[in-house]
């Protein structure tokens, strides 16, 4: 697997089932037996306690290169969630539009979960590659043709084929926005940026809502205004990064690769040797981010409908809930990822699942106004335990491949994940509840806080065990003189070269190479 920071400054690190210790982030690794990397879990679950600097100094270690590319990603991120979340803001509209039902038309919501992982795969790699600039710009470039296109669609069969391409674009951006935001920023600075970085889901949800009271069913168009508007921002978002150069850390991996002459071969041993020694960590990344995303989706997907349905909640006041559900959700994000960087990414994500685990039974089971209040704080601590995601994935990433890494095993995760509120909705069947007659007709009611409550019992206590046994690599240097995959792959001396080659002041290249000559 990875390695996992300890408290007295030491890293233990697991690999292709032979586990390691490491007295700091460079130095040379020494194997531990498996009995030994089981033992670490609890010694290396307490928490470093690093310092805990203030927030707003922490902001200003980044420069101006560094925010820019931050918000980039973060911006990316938000009209990202706020094109996904154009279809669910919209089923009843789509479904009178299309003549289908509403189980049909969520159908679009299912493809884009489904082929996400297909566009991980493909502009991961191709970022990882061929840069993080290029990639991210077609993506964005797919975004505006796809949300117009679904704009246009007149049959359901178009709209299907359009959102199926959507879950393509729209898996092969998060994995990009992370390495763009996180990949140059300050170590101290990381967890706060990380869980900035991640409310951006949140805060594109919330744009999706506002913007959807202002556009849906205001005009003669119906529902369409929506989509065609977002397909508008993303085309600044690619101007904006058209404006920015590539990643420091994506540059100085590209100049090893230059250096071994033959970049396409550099790029596919170093593939060979993440595969051979990281196979582990992969399978475990997707496991954790199916718990992750399970705990997500269980909490959030059907809680509109449990509000509705079973507490009867006008669909005021269910906007209303789900925003401050929002708020809450980014508060935790930005407090938890801040804090992980002073108590450890495990430590952080195991204590925010048992305080959230504690919190479902108000969350779940209060049928007043009151509820609100418990939306906030289950929210908080859901998105709490998201913020840790993007820097500990991260981290733990391959050096070569964290864009294909990270947004891989995100949507791998998600397609585990996707069939969350199916699953809730079915079990909930079995419970059913009195009636309710509206317009003079019957309505099924069932208690869906119940099936919630136990169904997010169950993930909370999955994402703490696999946080628990899994490693943590708090700190990592994300230089490439600190990479033994790419020295595997391409050689110290490649990296040497590299390096100074960079040191050097420019026009003393020739200058150099001559030397090198005229010594050999």
């Amino acid at each position: 697997m990875a390695s996992n920071g300890t408290p007295d400054g030491k890293v233990v690190h697991a690999e292709n089932g032979h586990h390691e210790t490491r007295d700091n982030a460079t130095s040379t690794p020494h194997k531990m037996s498996v009995g030994k990397y089981i033992a670490t879990r609890f010694s290396t679950l307490k928490p470093p306690m690093l310092s805990a600097p203030n927030p707003i100094r922490l902001l200003r270690l980044l420069n101006g290169k560094q925010w820019l590319f931050f918000l980039c990603g973060f911006i990316a991120w938000t009209w990202d969630a706020f094109d996904f979340f154009t279809v669910s803001l919209t089923v009843a509209q789509l479904a009178e539009q299309f003549d289908k039902t509403t189980t049909q038309i969520t159908w679009g919501i299912t493809l884009v979960l489904m082929m996400r992982s297909v566009g991980s795969i493909t502009f991961g790699l191709a970022a990882d590659r061929y840069g993080r600039k290029w990639p991210f710009i077609v993506n964005n470039f797919l975004f505006i043709v796809l949300e117009l296109g679904t704009g246009f669609c007149n049959t359901y069969k178009q709209f299907l084929a359009c959102r199926a391409l959507f879950g393509i674009a729209m898996g092969g951006l998060y994995g990009n926005a992370a390495a763009t935001a996180l990949e140059d920023c300050p170590e101290e600075a990381r967890g706060l940026i990380s869980g900035m970085l991640q409310q951006g889901y949140a805060f594109g949800y919330l744009l999706a809502t506002a913007f959807a009271r202002g556009l849906v069913d205001t005009t003669s168009h119906g529902w369409r205004p929506l989509f065609w508007f977002g397909a508008c921002p993303p085309v600044l978002i690619i101007i904006f990064r058209l404006c920015l150069p590539e990643t420091d850390a994506y540059r100085a991996r590209q100049a090893v690769r230059n250096e071994k002459g033959n970049i396409g071969k550099t790029f596919i041993a170093e593939g060979k040797v993440a595969l051979k020694k990281h196979w582990l960590l992969l399978i475990y990344l997707v496991l954790l981010m199916a718990g992750f995303n399970f705990m997500s989706h269980g909490s959030q997907d059907l809680y509109p409908t449990m509000l509705k349905n079973q507490y009867n909640f006008s669909p005021n006041a269910v906007t209303v809930t789900q925003v401050v559900a929002n708020l809450g959700a980014m508060t935790g994000g930005t407090v938890i990822g801040y804090s992980s960087q002073i108590f450890g990414r495990r430590f952080s994500i195991i204590f925010i699942s048992i305080l959230g685990g504690a919190l479902l039974y108000p969350y779940t089971f209060t049928s007043s106004k009151a509820v609100i209040a418990a939306a906030f704080f289950e929210q908080f601590c859901v998105q709490g335990a998201w913020g840790v995601i993007p820097i500990h994935l991260m981290e733990l990433s391959p050096g070569s491949f964290r864009t294909f890494v990270v947004g891989t095993s995100y949507q791998l995760g998600n397609l585990a994940s996707s069939a969350s509120s199916t699953i809730e909705a079915t079990i909930g069947a079995q419970f059913p509840l009195p009636p309710k007659v509206s317009g003079g007709k019957p309505i099924k009611r069932y208690k869906y806080g119940l099936v919630m409550c136990i169904f997010m019992g169950c993930v909370f206590a999955y994402v703490i065990l696999l946080t628990f046994i899994g490693p943590e690599y708090l700190k990592r240097s994300f230089d490439i003189e600190n990479d033994e995959d790419l020295a595997a792959a391409a050689g110290q001396d490649a990296i040497e070269n590299a390096r100074r080659r960079n040191e050097r002041p420019y026009g003393t290249e020739k200058d150099a190479e001559s030397d090198e000559k005229v010594t050999s």
